[in-house]
């Protein structure tokens, strides 16, 4: 709720909270700006019990809102070429593609299969002819669901409050036109800025229900055959897990072999030259610390003879 106040320019917000419908009692003054005791003028007011009693009468008379949605799961040989045509049914209905995904999917036995997900909106009174021709063809159809929302009462309550917002909107600009001091014309300006931004989410609100009940959003899931196949159990074959075996066997040779010819040509020549100064600066440590232990132990014993 948006409510100024200013005790400079209460007069000017008395005459609107009077004039404006829904804002106050009584009938409309004449507009002037002679002083008055500070009041607030609420643009997001609710409606008053004349509003909401039209507001019921026009849910009853307003064609009934339904966003229908639907959603299913089909098996087909080509999911490619499945999720193309479903792409070209959807432009023939007069409809359109929201997004569509190709991808690699793996069996329980690992064999990797295509799949496809694509989602479209199509009129809302060709929904039954789009789900039937999406499933002409398919293998098998996994899953199905379709749902509806009754949206009536709210599209029916924001076209009521936009009907309000907007003859605020009117009231507030005809006061507007007839201020004279900078303060009024600021404040009230403020006023006529919070009430259009309100129009514009209702605005955007009425669109939305009406789009989503015009157009009926399909989700489809596209699985290749080939996934749906149960995991099969064949006859087992010694010679095959033999021949496995030796193959197994030949390629860790071939990997020993090839890890002792790089570590004599590679590995231990490189540990040599990384060992030769690591020695050498071990040495001259060794030599250092000797050399310096006994120059102490002599320093040391020349104080015990002179003591």
């Amino acid at each position: 709720m948006l409510s100024l106040f200013s005790p400079r320019i209460g007069q000017t917000f008395t005459t609107i909270s009077n004039e404006l419908p829904g804002y106050g009692g009584g009938g409309a003054p004449e507009v002037g700006f002679a002083p008055a005791e500070p009041a607030f003028f609420d643009a997001s007011a609710p409606l008053p019990a004349s509003e909401e009693v039209k507001s019921s009468f026009d849910v009853q008379a307003q064609e009934r809102l339904v966003i229908e949605n639907a959603d299913l799961s089909i098996v087909v040989k080509d999911p490619k070429t499945r999720m193309r045509e479903i792409n070209d049914l959807a432009k023939e209905l007069g409809g359109f593609v929201v997004s569509s995904n190709l991808y690699q999917s793996f069996t329980p036995a690992g064999i990797e299969v295509p799949e496809a997900s694509i989602v479209i909106r199509v009129p809302s009174e060709r929904l039954d002819e789009a789900l039937e021709k999406i499933k002409a063809g398919a293998v098998d159809v996994q899953y199905e669901n379709r749902s509806g929302q009754d949206v009536t009462s709210q599209y029916v309550d924001l076209q009521s409050q936009l009907s309000a917002k907007q003859a605020a909107e009117k009231k507030l600009l005809e006061i507007l036109d007839k201020a004279e001091k900078a303060e009024d014309v600021l404040a009230i300006y403020l006023q006529v800025q919070s009430v259009q931004t309100e129009i514009e989410l209702l605005k955007g609100q009425i669109k939305y229900y009406e789009e989503s009940a015009a157009l009926s959003a399909i989700s489809v899931r596209i699985v290749a055959e080939e996934g749906t196949q149960p995991i099969e159990i064949g006859p087992w074959k010694p010679e095959g897990a033999a021949k496995e075996a030796v193959q197994d066997l030949i390629f860790f040779a071939q990997n020993f072999v090839d890890f002792l010819i790089r570590f004599v040509i590679l590995i231990l020549p490189s540990l040599i030259l990384i060992a030769i100064p690591v020695y050498v600066v071990y040495i001259a440590g060794r030599a250092l610390v000797r050399r310096f232990g006994k120059t102490k132990v002599k320093v040391e014993e020349k104080e015990e003879a002179k003591k």
